[in-house]
């Protein structure tokens, strides 16, 4: 099994949600979070003031699948969230040991 975590642009989110059920995938979660890559921030005007924002808006997404379904759906994220401009993202990919349904008590795949 594989964790896969990708940071996106907000406005892509539904976009890339949708794109990823349409190939198979049951679920995810979502975080709304703030960082910098190499766009290290923008300077805004906000009533008259121009301000520093060092901090930019993304959403990241964590997703546990099958080792098979991880080049797809890396893929499907990349493909979906891509804007062509800077700031579009990253996507990591790391190994999962274990999962368990707290509810049935299915394992591992079983419990994706």
């Amino acid at each position: 099994m594989k964790l896969i975590i990708a940071t996106i642009k907000p406005f892509k989110l539904e976009e890339v949600r949708e794109a990823l059920t349409g190939i198979g995938v049951r679920g995810m979660m979502v975080s709304d979070i703030k960082g910098f890559g190499a766009q290290s921030g923008h300077t805004e005007i906000y009533r008259g003031a121009e301000y520093e924002v060092n901090f930019v808006p993304k959403v990241k997404l964590e997703i546990v699948v099958s080792a098979d379904q991880t080049e797809q759906v890396v893929d499907t994220i990349a493909k979906t969230a891509r804007t062509g401009k800077i700031g579009d993202g990253k996507i990591f990919v790391l190994d999962v040991e274990s999962a368990l349904r707290v509810r049935t008590g299915e394992t591992d795949e079983n419990a994706l």
